[in-house]
Order: structure tokens, then sequence, then C-alpha cells
């Protein structure tokens, strides 16, 4: 196995993805399964197991005990936890005007506090089980750096909310917080910030895709599959030396 091989190897890393019966989840759990982990999906959701070769775990990811008690059970049974990417993740779509507590709160809960419980979950068992290295990899979005353009949402309801937006930047700091405060116990933290992605089960208008796509450098969406290398990357020994990094794929949308 020559350098680079062994940089990217994944061969056999127990990963858990959360989140991972949605769009980009079941994208990430078959690229790693593709790479050789072990992948362990955890959803709410998880009646219609979109890969029958991966394991899934029913858990809230708003409820701290579910959440340790699913990763505890993981880990009994593969040894370690090696890699943990954060991906669930929700929105909310009516005017900031209409916008009930218990919506914002529910956002609020599984992007932010979802993330921050796992994580918290992920360091205590790891301290317990004594674990010797991790991973854990956050997804945020562009949204937690740019404000959306509101002038490209003319036949889609699905506009983007302020406490979306929020949570995800919420998640880009809390993952350079986590970097530094990890890093004594071998564990990097790092972030991937997607743009917009084209849903092929659910397409976004029409007028929204031209819009968007006018908006956006590389003039399109991304497809789900293109955010996975910054994934593999991050979860590999290629990036033993990255720690807090946040990786924007959005097709040059922040740059403007």
């Amino acid at each position: 196995m020559n350098y680079i091989e062994k940089a990217f190897n994944l061969k056999d890393k127990n990963t858990i993805v959360t989140g991972a019966t949605g769009q980009l989840g079941r994208a990430m759990c078959l690229a790693f399964k593709e790479a050789g982990a072990k992948v362990i999906g955890v959803d709410i959701n998880i009646q219609d197991k979109p890969n029958s070769n991966i394991e899934y775990y029913k858990t809230d990811i708003t409820n701290k005990k579910d959440i340790y008690n699913s990763f505890e059970k993981i880990i009994k049974k593969y040894k370690t936890i090696d890699i943990l990417i954060n991906n669930a993740g929700v929105s909310t779509f009516e005017s900031f005007k209409e916008r009930s507590e218990d919506k914002f709160d529910w956002v609020m809960d599984v992007n932010l506090k979802g993330t921050f419980f796992s994580t918290q979950s992920y360091v205590r068992l790891f301290d317990r089980y004594k674990l010797k290295k991790g991973s854990i990899i956050n997804i945020a979005s562009v949204y937690g750096i740019i404000s959306p353009d509101f002038r490209i949402y003319t036949d889609c309801l699905r506009i983007n909310s302020e406490v979306y937006g929020a949570t995800k930047a919420g998640i880009i700091q809390m993952t350079r917080y986590f970097a530094v405060h990890l890093a004594d116990r071998n564990i990097r933290v790092n972030a991937v910030s997607p743009g917009g992605i084209y849903n092929q089960d659910h397409p976004q208008g029409k007028d929204f895709i031209k819009q968007y796509s006018l908006r956006c450098p590389l003039k399109r969406m991304a497809d789900e599959k293109e955010i996975i290398g910054a994934l593999i990357y991050l979860a590999s020994d290629a990036a033993s030396y990255t720690t807090g990094a946040n990786i924007i794929i959005d097709g040059g949308m922040s740059c403007w």
C-alpha cells in the first residue's frame, strides 16, 4: 500500500452518520461503505432503510440519553467509534413573521443541540472506554456564512430561514471550540459547509434552479456526491494535521 492509499484508507473504520436516511445522509453512508468503512446509520426514521448493507439505530437526536445509549451500544458491539459525522438537520420555511416558538425551538434542538449532544455523548464514551483517536465532522452550511439571496426564490417555497442559518453558524463556531478542547484527546473536529444541493427526489422549482445557477460562479447547483470528497479527506489520516477547519463546497457562491 503506497502513501496515498494508506493516507486515505478507511477500511474497517467504524463510522456513525446521523441523519442517515436523508438525502445527504444516504449519500454519505453509501460512499463510506464503498470506501471500506463500517457504517452505522443513526436517525429517528429508520422504517425505510435505504441501504440493506448498513446497520441503523433509531435515535432521537434531540434526546441526549437516547444518543448516549445508541452510541454506547455501538461501542460495545464494535469496540470503538472512529468517525462521527454530525449530519442530522432540519429547517422551517414559513415567513419569519409567522415563525412560532415551537418551530424555532425545533430547528435549534435538532441542528445545534443535536450536534452538541452527539459530540458530548461521543466524548464521554471516548473517555469511559479509553478510546485512542477520533474524527468528528459537522455538517454546517454556506448559509451559516452568508445570507440567502431572497430574489431567487420565485417558484420555491423552501425559503431559507434565519434560524437555520443561525444554527449552522453556531455549528461552525462549535467546530472551532471543540477542535481546541478535544485536541489533547487526539480527536480532530472539522466542518463541511455545502451550498445548494439539487434534490432529485423532490426537485426545486425550475426558476429557482435557474436563478440559483446564475448566482453561483460554477453556474449550477451541487450534486450530493460532490460533498463526499471533503468528508473522506477529513475522516482519513490524510487530514491528520487538519482540525478546526470549515471546508466550503458551494461552487464559489460565497466568493461574491
